[in-house]
């Protein structure tokens, strides 16, 4: 059966799967990321792809998932500002020595890619993923197909505006929902009182009254932010994933619940379905494994 590596480089660590055509995830791998070097990083990924084609016993299909801006000949990042700059530009395939195309792809676009073929999204051809974390990433799944736009900026949900005047995000957006929740935003938003979200949820736990206002501010900015999303958008189902997602639980998704009750227009009378991302960090390089089948069939 035709298997495919799906490798998901990441600020922090590089992950590895290889997925069969029938989804059995046969071999998972993980390696630090070196954002220094191309050289090195470049070596340590073709040392684990061919230590996890030993461990299947064939030749496989890549795939790669990366942050940045990809167009649509998927053959690399061609914008990667302040992550991993040393790789924008790189063209996979030759970098890594393969004889087959080594299709890229935005590393949101690929997490809801593997939550569609896998996961929490299984069976939406509308569905949309925000991704939780040191920022907001973001995917849009329109028709069954991923929404990419001219230049790949499609699915930058982190970066609509929410405030205006308001300060800018890093890519030029005042009052952006990545401000509003994401984790590099909370030592401002608590007044320098806590250096992380998981340190704000554990002081809202034990009855800290400005941990729970600060995390309820940042729960309804991400409903404003949810509700035109579903108006722009009108998905079926959306997913939360991310480490933020992941830790919070229903500290998330309880007051979610109730903002979504007030800002969503629901002429059906039912709201968007809004559940949590079933495949954790594996999402992305399950994701760019079935784009490497789907590119290189």
């Amino acid at each position: 059966m035709r298997v495919a590596i799906g490798i998901d480089v990441g600020g922090t660590y590089t992950k590895l799967a290889a997925v069969a055509a029938d989804g059995e995830v046969r071999w998972r791998a993980r390696i630090e990321t070196d954002g220094e070097s191309a050289e090195r990083l470049l070596a340590a990924v073709r040392s684990a792809t061919d230590a996890t084609e030993r461990a299947i016993g064939q030749t496989a299909s890549i795939g790669v998932a990366c942050p940045g801006l990809v167009l649509r000949d998927a053959v690399a990042v061609h914008w990667m500002k302040g992550r991993l700059e040393v790789l924008e530009g790189l063209e996979w395939q030759a970098a890594l020595g393969r004889p087959a195309p080594v299709p890229v792809i935005n590393d949101a676009h690929a997490a809801l890619l593997g939550e569609t073929w896998l996961g929490a999204a299984r069976g939406c051809r509308d569905v949309v993923m925000l991704t939780l974390g040191t920022g907001v990433g973001g995917a849009i799944v329109s028709d069954g197909r991923i929404l990419t736009g001219a230049t790949g900026r499609a699915g930058h949900l982190g970066h609509i505006a929410l405030q205006v005047p308001a300060p800018r995000d890093i890519v030029n957006t005042p009052g952006s929902l990545e401000d509003a929740i994401g984790n590099h935003t909370i030592h401002r938003r608590s007044n320098g009182r806590f250096a992380s979200t998981e340190a704000l949820l554990a002081a809202r736990a034990q009855g800290d009254e400005h941990a729970g206002d600060v995390w309820r501010t940042s729960v309804r900015y991400l409903a404003a932010g949810l509700a035109s999303i579903i108006n722009a958008v009108d998905p079926a189902r959306i997913v939360l994933g991310g480490g933020i997602a992941a830790r919070a639980g229903r500290a998330l998704f309880d007051p979610l619940d109730e903002f979504m009750n007030e800002y969503e227009w629901r002429p059906s009378g039912a709201g968007v379905e809004i559940v949590a991302a079933a495949l954790g960090d594996e999402a992305g390089a399950i994701g760019a494994a079935w784009h490497a089948m789907e590119r290189t069939a």
